[in-house]
C-alpha cells in the first residue's frame, strides 16, 4: 500500500499537493505539510519538479484563502462564528487567534500558516476588517510561499531520511498505514473528548438569557463579562447592557478587581460558548462560587428578544 501511495505521489505529485493544500486551507482536518515534505524528497530524487510543486502549493493556498477572505468581507463576524462552531479545540473558539491580527496587522499573514488554527482564521478576519484585496494577496502570498517552501525544502534537504522512513513504512506493509491512521484517529478523538468534557462540566451551570435579564430587572446587579476578542468586538459592536470587556491576556489582574459577593455571568460570541466556559472555570478555581456562562452567548441574548447596546 505504501509503495502504491509513493508511486501515486511520484506520478501526480503536483496535483496531490494542490488538492491537499486546498483542502487544508478550506478548513478540512488534513495536514498538508507532511505531503509537502515527501514531495520535496521526491523532487530531490529527481521524480518531481520543485518549481511546479511550489506553484501548485501557492495556487491552492491562495485559492482557499481567497474564499475565506471574501466570505469575511461579505458576512463579517458571522463567518468567525461558523469557524468557532466547527473548531475541534474547546478552548480557542477563534478568540485566541483573532487578536493576533489586531496586534501585528497584515504582517501576521506572513507567519499565520505556521500557527495551528490561525491559518484558517486569518483570511476571514482580514476580509472582515476590510483589508484591501491587493494587500491581502501580497501578504498572504508571501506567507504561503514561505510555508510551502519550508516544507518542500525540508524534504529536499533531508530526502535521505524521508526515503528511509518511507522504506520502513513500506517494509511494514499495511500495518504502517494502519498505524498512521490510528495515530490520527487518536488525536481527533482526544480533541473531541476534551471539548465535550468542558461542555458537560458546565452545561448544568449555564444561565439562560431570560434568567439573567430577571436578575438585572430585580436589582441584583450581576457582573457581566464580555470575553469576546478585541477583533470580534471591533467587528460586532453589540453588547449586553452594562457588560465589561475582559481580555484573557490580562485576566489575572482583572480578577482582583471583580466583586466576589455578586453573581458573575460570562458570555462570548461562540455558539458553543467555549471561551465563556473557559473563563467561568478559571474564575471558579480562583474562588468565585457564583459564576456561570450565558447560554447561547450574545446571539442567545438577542434571540430572546432582549435589548442590546451599541456603544
Amino acid at each position: 500500500m505504501i509503495q502504491q501511495l509513493t508511486a501515486l505521489a511520484t506520478e501526480h505529485g503536483a496535483a496531490l499537493v494542490f488538492l491537499f493544500v486546498l483542502a487544508e486551507q478550506l478548513g478540512a482536518p488534513i495536514p498538508a505539510l507532511p505531503l509537502l515534505v515527501v514531495a520535496g524528497a521526491l523532487a530531490a530524487d529527481g521524480h518531481l519538479s520543485l518549481p511546479l510543486l511550489l506553484a501548485a502549493a501557492l495556487a491552492a493556498s491562495l485559492l482557499g484563502d481567497l474564499a475565506w477572505y471574501f466570505a469575511g468581507r461579505r458576512y463579517g463576524h458571522r463567518v468567525l462564528k461558523t469557524l468557532c462552531r466547527i473548531s475541534i479545540s474547546p478552548d480557542t473558539c477563534v478568540r485566541q487567534t483573532e487578536d493576533v491580527f489586531l496586534r501585528h496587522g497584515p504582517a501576521s499573514l506572513v507567519f499565520a500558516k505556521f500557527v495551528p488554527g490561525w491559518s484558517t482564521v486569518a483570511p476571514p478576519v482580514a476580509g472582515a476588517l476590510s483589508m484591501t484585496t491587493p494587500r491581502f494577496l501580497a501578504y498572504d502570498g508571501a506567507g504561503a510561499l514561505l510555508w510551502a517552501g519550508a516544507g518542500i525544502v525540508t524534504g529536499w534537504l533531508f530526502h535521505a531520511q524521508v526515503d528511509a522512513v518511507l522504506e520502513g513504512l513500506q517494509a511494514a506493509g499495511g500495518w504502517g498505514l494502519l498505524l498512521l491512521g490510528a495515530a490520527l484517529g487518536v488525536f481527533l478523538a482526544i480533541k473531541v473528548w476534551e471539548r465535550q468534557k468542558v461542555y458537560r462540566a458546565l452545561a448544568a451551570a449555564r444561565i439562560s438569557p431570560e434568567e439573567l435579564h430577571r436578575l438585572m430587572d430585580e436589582g441584583h446587579d450581576p457582573v457581566i463579562l464580555d470575553v469576546r476578542s478585541n477583533a470580534n468586538r471591533a467587528l460586532d459592536l453589540r453588547r449586553i447592557p452594562g457588560a465589561i470587556a475582559v481580555d484573557f491576556d490580562t485576566i489575572e489582574a482583572e480578577i482582583e478587581r471583580l466583586p466576589r459577593d455578586r453573581e458573575v455571568v460570562v458570555y462570548c460570541a461562540c455558539p458553543n460558548e467555549a471561551s465563556a466556559a473557559k473563563l467561568a472555570a478559571l474564575l471558579r478555581r480562583r474562588g468565585f462560587e457564583r459564576v456561570r456562562p450565558l447560554r447561547g452567548g450574545l446571539d442567545g441574548w438577542e434571540a430572546a428578544g432582549l435589548r442590546l447596546e451599541r456603544p
